[in-house]
C-alpha cells in the first residue's frame, strides 16, 4: 500500500507520523501534475489534508493527536509527490480568512514588491529553527483546480500570498530556508516589506 492509498482509507486521520522531514528525497522532487478531472481519491485526499490543518489549529485535537500547528500542507510533505496543497488561515477567534484545497496550482502573475514575515518562517517538515527573512512576492495571482473540479483564478496578498508560496515551493522541491540569505539572514533588500 502506497502513501496515498494509506491516507485515503476510511476514517484515516493524518498525524505527525505521516509527515516526512528535511533530508527525505521526496521533499526535493518536482511533484507531478494531477490529471483532470480530479479523481475521487484525490478529492478525498484534499479533504483529509484540510482536516489535518483544522485539527492542528484546534487546541484540544492538536493536544490529543500531538500535532504541530500549521496553516498549510502540501502533498509532498506526506511523501506523495503530486501537485496538491491545502491552506487554512484563521485568527485566534477561529474566524477563517482563507480555506482552500488546490490541485495543480500555478502562479500566473506576481508583484515586483516583496514581503516577508518579521520572525521568519517555519515548516512542519523542518524540525530545527532556521532564522532569517524569507522573501516572497507581496501579491500573487494563482490558477488552480478546486474541489469541485472547477478552474479558479484568485489574487492573494500579504500573509495569504506568503503561505501560498511556501506550500507551492513544496511542489517544486524547494524548502523555505533556500530563500534565506546565507551570509546575512536578516538583511533587508530593496523592495522588501516586513510584515508584522
Amino acid at each position: 500500500m502506497n502513501a496515498l492509498e494509506r491516507v485515503i482509507q476510511d476514517d484515516y486521520v493524518i498525524t505527525m507520523k505521516d509527515i516526512i522531514y528535511e533530508g527525505h528525497k521526496t521533499l526535493r522532487l518536482v511533484a507531478k501534475e494531477v490529471k483532470k478531472p480530479i479523481t475521487s481519491e484525490l478529492l478525498k485526499f484534499g479533504e483529509i489534508m484540510m482536516t489535518f490543518l483544522k485539527n492542528s489549529q484546534d487546541q484540544k485535537m492538536a493536544e490529543k493527536l500531538k500535532l504541530r500547528g500549521g496553516v498549510g500542507l502540501a502533498a509532498p510533505q506526506l511523501n506523495i509527490s503530486k501537485r496538491v496543497l491545502a491552506i487554512l488561515i484563521s485568527d485566534e477567534e477561529k474566524n477563517i480568512h482563507f480555506e482552500e484545497v488546490m490541485y495543480n496550482p500555478k502562479i500566473i502573475v506576481h508583484s515586483v514588491q516583496e514581503i516577508c514575515l518579521k520572525d521568519g518562517e517555519g515548516c512542519l517538515s523542518v524540525k530545527r529553527e532556521i532564522l532569517g527573512f524569507v522573501p516572497r512576492y507581496k501579491r500573487v495571482t494563482v490558477k488552480y483546480i478546486n474541489c469541485n473540479n472547477e478552474e479558479q483564478i484568485i489574487r492573494l496578498k500579504d500573509h495569504k500570498a506568503i503561505v501560498l508560496q511556501h506550500e507551492l515551493d513544496h511542489l517544486n522541491g524547494v524548502l523555505f530556508f533556500d530563500h534565506i540569505n546565507k551570509k546575512d539572514p536578516w538583511s533587508i533588500r530593496k523592495n522588501l516589506e516586513i510584515l508584522e
